[in-house]
């Protein structure tokens, strides 16, 4: 069985990350115009019933968060060597989140993932892949941060992999490069169909894969087909592509379906990504609907 270290309960509930931005007013908000997106995204997750929360993701999208602060890039264009930011990106916002939650993920957009958000405008890099270790090297000092801020997981979001655009052969090499780097489990959230990609994911050296079932169903029949070799999985049963909220009774259903195909001591029940697009008032609903739908799975094993 996958080492549950993190999260000491079955069907435990989590997000992948980002929340809508919800401006607030006051004075702070003249210091820090985002600091009442990251407290409102920290307590509704809180409100819904989120065991394992994330900073909310406010500050900007997956790439862009990341990149600006990485020299060597000016917007998104590589213009010289790719070095470690100056001071931690996200680290604050993780810990406002630790200091009002048990358990908290920091997360950062993998590697490979920014490389394919940039445009190289140096002759020092000859491709994305050559983008990777750089990039690699500039992030694990980002994870080591979150591990020293106390999160009890660390996510790698890692959505290129399902498009079969990348070299997963590079893609591997960088996450086992931070993971190795690291005593905190890591997770990786690989969304989109994973029929392409899924036996290479599968050998990646990480404690939990996260995947999306909601909107890609078919991924459910490749998992129940295949050894997990001891990794967790994040159960993605909540579609974040729609403002239309499912009832907690189709939201259970799906979890129901990943029941008769893994161990439930495995399984973290998530949205299947982020919810940043979605309304406030959605995000919460399918938060909320999705904690109640796994307590009753859990009651009822």
């Amino acid at each position: 069985m996958a080492k549950a270290y993190f999260i000491d309960k079955v069907l435990a509930t989590t997000v992948v990350g980002s929340y809508p931005v919800v401006k607030g007013g006051g004075l702070l908000s003249l210091f820090d115009p985002l600091r009442p997106a990251v407290e409102t995204a920290v307590g509704d997750q809180l409100a819904a019933g989120i065991d394992i929360i994330s900073d909310g993701q406010v500050r900007g999208d997956m790439i862009g968060a990341f990149t600006s602060n990485l020299p060597g890039i000016r917007q998104q264009e590589v213009v010289g060597k790719i070095q470690p930011a100056s001071g931690p990106i996200t680290v604050g916002d993780t810990k406002y989140a630790i200091s009002k939650a048990p358990k908290v993920k920091g997360i950062i957009t993998g590697p490979t993932t920014l490389a394919y958000g940039l445009h190289i405008a140096t002759p020092m890099y000859r491709n994305k892949e050559e983008l990777v270790p750089d990039i690699t090297a500039a992030l694990l000092v980002e994870a080591r941060a979150l591990e020293a801020a106390g999160v009890a997981l660390i996510q790698i979001d890692e959505p290129i992999f399902s498009t079969g655009i990348a070299d997963l052969a590079v893609g591997k090499q960088a996450i086992d490069r931070i993971t190795s780097s690291l005593h905190t489990p890591v997770c990786m959230h690989v969304c989109g169909n994973l029929g392409n990609v899924i036996d290479e994911i599968l050998k990646f050296n990480v404690n939990v894969l996260d995947f999306e079932f909601a909107n890609n169903p078919a991924n459910l029949d490749l998992l129940s087909r295949r050894d997990l070799t001891g990794k967790m999985l994040g159960f993605g049963c909540v579609d974040s592509t729609t403002d239309r909220i499912e009832s907690t009774a189709e939201i259970r259903r799906r979890i129901e379906k990943g029941v008769e195909i893994f161990d439930p001591k495995i399984m973290l029940i998530d949205p299947d990504c982020g919810m940043r697009m979605r309304t406030r008032e959605t995000a919460y609903a399918k938060l909320k609907y999705m904690c109640d739908a796994a307590k009753e799975v859990r009651l009822a094993l």
